[in-house]
């Protein structure tokens, strides 16, 4: 996301062992901990230095009529959106979360369900750029390419996918949203538990969160969300959220946008994998390296018991 702040990362909402599903020796445990060190670095005198700010929908207001009117872009972005992060600015000036980026204030404040004051207000600030990057005029219609691959992998069909996505986004109760993911992998991470434990690795899911959660938290790469909460749509469908999602689906989503998340997405879990042999190897030479110390030790010792 292009919303950040300065360079640094997370407060002490850290669980003090991160061994749970295999966490602490992943990458994802060495992601973790680099986020721990940059906090604790933070420690002392604190600085006012945090400022996110408010980046428009990549489009003029009025660019989606008669999709999604002009009115509704006013108040969605230029008061919804603006007031989370006016807010989160104000939560975390002179914080331990000053200065961390977007991400990393949402990993950390989610702190396993028992949500900090930070989250709301961060992921909503993320959600909102994320969902404006997610559609486009003349958009909708179908993916192509290696997307429409996966799809037709994962779900069956691009019909089934759509199907699939259509039935979280009506049946999130109350406020929330509904994504399509790349999931990386199946480990519970240190700050949440994997909705979809059972499903294979290196794959395209569709899950609904409540209120301002999104896929980070699972460490998946969210790849296309709906807003589904009701200033969203009430403006130009009233209650009628069954037929803003089908418009979202037929008339505004951008499978650009998708497709070059994806390949992102795939790009971040190959490094991650390499990350992770890299680690397995460091760890395998240490292991040889002590185990040939003791032997050399141990043959000392037995040269010098024999004179």
């Amino acid at each position: 996301m292009s919303i950040v702040a300065s360079t640094a990362k997370p407060i002490s909402a850290f669980p003090t062992s991160q061994a749970q599903g295999g966490f602490r020796g992943s990458t994802l445990g060495l992601q973790w901990r680099n986020i721990e060190k940059k906090c604790l670095r933070k420690a002392g005198p604190a600085k006012i230095s945090a400022k996110f700010d408010l980046k428009p929908p990549p489009y003029p207001l009025n660019a989606l009529e008669p999709h999604m009117s002009r009115e509704t872009l006013e108040y969605h972005w230029g008061k919804h959106h603006r007031t989370y992060v006016e807010n989160l600015n104000k939560q975390i000036a002179g914080t331990q979360l000053d200065g961390l980026t977007l991400e990393d204030i949402i990993l950390v404040a989610y702190n396993k369900g028992d949500l900090l004051p930070a989250f709301n207000n961060a992921a909503q600030a993320w959600n909102h750029e994320f969902f404006w990057e997610s559609i486009r005029p003349g958009g909708g219609g179908e993916p192509s390419g290696e997307l429409l691959e996966l799809i037709n992998r994962d779900f069956g069909s691009f019909e089934g996918f759509v199907k699939e996505f259509k039935t979280a986004a009506s049946m999130q109760f109350g406020s929330g949203w509904s994504w399509l993911a790349y999931k990386a992998n199946r480990l519970n991470v240190g700050n949440a538990v994997n909705p979809c434990p059972s499903e294979e690795d290196k794959k395209l899911v569709v899950v609904k969160s409540p209120n301002a959660v999104n896929p980070l938290v699972w460490d998946y790469s969210p790849l296309l969300t709906i807003d589904v909460w009701e200033h969203a749509y009430y403006l130009d469908f009233q209650n009628r959220r069954p037929d803003y999602i089908s418009t979202f689906m037929e008339k505004l989503v951008s499978w650009e946008a998708v497709s070059s998340r994806l390949e992102a997405a795939k790009a971040r879990a190959a490094e991650r994998e390499r990350e992770e042999e890299r680690r397995k190897n460091e760890e395998y030479d240490d292991q040889t390296t002590n185990s040939e110390a003791v032997e050399m030790y141990l043959d000392s010792n037995k040269d010098d018991s024999s004179e």
